[in-house]
């Protein structure tokens, strides 16, 4: 199995805020595997809050090129990619591009898109929410007035007057289901004080209100918390899991992060297992990156795959997100094609 990877440029419409900095575009690596004449995609969105940058992801597939290419039989996936984890262990995005890849390419061979595959129904995918990103509370609700087609939004906050901010998007939508993602920035009591404030403009759940290196503390504002507590960084891959069980309500993953959709499914089965409640999450990916994500979809209880339009143009086509609606195709594997003529990017 050949593997060839190429990095490029996305650029966000809107500058994209959120409580440890803002980005304006972020730096990705296509990756394609060619075995039988076939070509399987993925793309890695490495972020720097997990050790990892675009240069890494190079760097990361450099190692990993040799295993690949001894891949003589593409459908063992378990074993292959035992054997890449074990190769690097982190590099949850490279690792991410190359499972994803690899599932493209399966699905590809026999014909099938993914979610037939993994014996899914589509329409029992939940709807996915729109980011709005922290800016001053008048821009908040002019973003939030521009995404009247979504149904539900998910608000970043975790800075200076963040009561403010929600008013102002409440205003804008005040029939809109709206979850909150703090993003690790909040003290215990700040939680508990935001927890409450959150309530009293009808949020429906808070998404990681503390660092992930506080679980002890994470228990202390459930239990005073007046809403339900959902988790991204403190829940990386499913072994994270068990610890988090009666300490939270529900997990957010990302396979940016945890490493692809084999071990998604297993952070599913592991969060089921604990009474929790999943959510799948993404990075500012393309349709290309979304389109592992989008598949899973139907197994989770919400979704926050708007990663692709929240940038300024995307590069491929696949299973689309539109109005927070998720609609995959029956075409094979990601399902997935280049936007224009050419190859590269």
């Amino acid at each position: 199995m050949k593997v060839t990877w190429e990095q490029f440029h996305v650029r966000t419409a809107h500058p994209f805020r959120i409580s440890r900095g803002v980005k304006t575009g972020d730096d990705l690596v296509w990756v394609r595997l060619e075995h039988e004449g076939i070509e399987g995609w993925g793309e890695a969105d490495p972020s720097t809050y997990y050790g990892e940058t675009a240069d890494t992801v190079e760097a990361a597939l450099r190692r990993l090129a040799p295993r690949i290419e001894e891949i003589e039989d593409p459908f063992a996936l378990e074993s292959i990619e035992r054997d890449l984890a074990g190769l690097l262990g982190h590099n949850g995005s490279a690792r991410c591009a190359v499972s994803s890849a690899l599932h493209d390419w399966v699905g590809k061979r026999v014909g099938l898109p993914l979610w037939r595959l993994w014996g899914l129904d589509p329409a029992e995918a939940p709807l996915s929410s729109f980011t709005i990103g922290i800016d001053d509370p008048d821009v908040m609700a002019q973003k939030t007035r521009a995404a009247e087609a979504w149904p539900i939004l998910k608000i970043k906050l975790g800075s200076e007057d963040d009561e403010a901010r929600l008013a102002a998007v409440r205003a804008a939508a005040p029939g809109k289901i709206l979850r909150v993602d703090a993003n690790a920035a909040w003290t215990p009591r700040e939680a508990v004080e935001g927890i409450a404030m959150c309530a009293e403009y009808g949020v429906e759940f808070v998404e990681q209100p503390l660092p992930p290196s506080e679980n002890d503390e994470l228990a202390f504002v459930r239990s005073r918390a007046a809403l339900p507590i959902v988790v991204d960084e403190s829940s990386i891959v499913a072994r994270d899991i068990p610890a988090l069980d009666g300490v939270v309500d529900g997990i957010n993953i990302k396979l940016a992060k945890c490493g692809g959709p084999r071990e998604a499914i297993r952070m599913v089965h592991a969060a089921r297992a604990c009474g929790l409640s999943v959510m799948l999450g993404c990075m500012l990916e393309t349709s290309l990156g979304i389109a592992s994500a989008a598949h899973l979809a139907p197994l989770v209880d919400y979704a926050d795959l708007d990663g692709a339009a929240l940038l300024r143009s995307d590069p491929f086509t696949g299973p689309c997100v539109e109005a927070g609606r998720i609609a995959l195709t029956d075409r094979p594997g990601l399902g997935v094609e280049r936007v224009g003529a050419g190859a590269s990017l």
